[in-house]
């Protein structure tokens, strides 16, 4: 754990301004052990690509992924008030506690895929502010939101996913959408956790209020994030900026996660090069939201669950990619002839 180097939105965006790139010669080792494999060129497709991907982030051009994390933060939205979600605010804390139990789906998850499960409550009984009324958060919360993200990313991990929980964040997700890219409520609002059309068009109208209280939100994504957003999703952006300072690369989960980091892409063209979109949700405007950012899921399985599970369910090709990579003989130690 380390502290951010950052305590206002000023220092923020120093630490955006100034991101680690891959690593060149570990792209050309990868490449030319790609191009000696027991395979015929691109045989192994996508899986190809994945690992050329990690290997430049993690500076090695044979890397074994040893020590995955996927850190599942939690918070609660003011804007649930509106009507927003099918389910109320104390879901929040009680799936909490069944991550904490192991019994939701990314705890069978992670377990399957060998990686450590951290989950992180920001603060459940204050939730944020109702952004039809104004802010959601000040610039010390969401700052402060985004320094635990930071600091909940072990140094020591060579893959991080982030996940989610929080009653009322798809729409959260859907107005830090629609700000930053345009449209309205009615063009990024999903059903969330199942609400019928009444409650879709609620959901709509809500973000076109959120929208119209906060005109900052609309110029400036960090301030969308502030404005909008909520303390699980300014914590996401935070681990995922903490992960690329440290070269660590990231599987991104759905809606949320993604609507959540794409704020950094949009305040700084590239910040998400060290990430993979993991999956294409079943939340109707994630893929919308990819074509946005420039990321192509790895899985499409209809999950609309949150919690990182569609990220982690990637992490299992990830690590299979590496394994093909890092561990395939050469045509001349297989003593195969090539070609």
């Amino acid at each position: 754990m380390t502290t951010a180097p950052f305590t206002d939105l000023a220092g923020l965006r120093r630490a955006l301004a100034d991101l680690p790139g891959p690593d060149p010669q570990a792209v050309e080792a990868a490449q030319a052990r790609n191009a000696q494999l027991t395979k015929p060129p691109g045989a192994l497709g996508r899986l190809e690509d994945l690992a050329i991907w990690y290997a430049s982030w993690r500076g090695n051009g044979r890397p074994v992924m040893a020590a995955p994390q996927v850190i599942v933060f939690a918070g609660n939205h003011g804007v649930t008030a509106q009507g927003v979600s099918a389910f109320p605010a104390e879901v929040t804390g009680q799936m909490v506690a069944n991550f904490k139990t192991g019994g939701a789906a990314i705890n069978q998850l992670a377990q399957t895929f060998g990686a450590a499960l951290d989950v992180v409550a920001l603060e459940l009984d204050r939730p944020t502010a109702d952004f039809t009324q104004g802010p959601a958060m000040t610039e010390a919360e969401v700052v402060e939101a985004m320094c635990v993200g930071w600091q909940a990313v072990d140094l020591g991990s060579d893959l991080l996913v982030v996940g989610e929980m929080g009653i009322g964040n798809t729409t959260s997700a859907a107005a830090l959408a629609a700000a930053t890219y345009g449209g309205g409520g009615a063009d990024w609002a999903g059903r969330g956790t199942g609400v019928d059309d009444a409650g879709l068009a609620r959901k709509a109208a809500v973000i076109d209020a959120g929208l119209a209280a906060n005109p900052i939100a609309l110029e400036d994504p960090l301030e969308a994030l502030r404005c909008l957003g909520g303390r699980e999703l300014a914590a996401m952006a935070g681990a995922v900026l903490a992960a690329r300072h440290r070269k660590i690369p990231v599987v991104l989960d759905g809606f949320i996660c993604t609507a959540a980091v794409a704020m950094l892409e949009a305040a700084v063209a590239g910040a998400l090069d060290h990430c993979v979109a993991g999956h294409l949700s079943a939340e109707g405007a994630h893929a919308k939201l990819l074509e946005r950012i420039g990321k192509t899921p790895i899985l499409s399985l209809d999950l609309r669950l949150g919690e990182g599970s569609g990220a982690a369910l990637a992490l299992g090709v990830l690590q299979a990619a590496l394994a093909c990579h890092s561990g395939m003989a050469t045509f001349a130690e297989a003593g195969v002839a090539d070609g």
